[in-house]
């Protein structure tokens, strides 16, 4: 398994310039790893891509509504 620092971390489109409230996911064939951008000392919430796959596509579903 990839190390995090190994990872290619990528910020949404989405995220603001200013710093806030950001995410930063790697995609690894296994595996999709999801952390803070602001506390990188935190361990990354770690998902298989199926699972990445329905959370992203609910989000989309949700963002319809606003």
């Amino acid at each position: 398994m990839s190390t995090t620092t190994e990872l290619k971390w990528f910020k949404s489109s989405y995220s603001g310039g200013d710093g806030d409230n950001c995410v930063e996911v790697a995609v690894h064939p296994e595996t999709v790893h999801i952390r803070d951008s602001k506390d990188k000392r935190i361990r990354p919430l770690v998902v298989t891509p199926t699972a990445w796959a329905a959370l992203t596509a609910l989000a989309a579903d949700s963002s319809l509504d606003s």
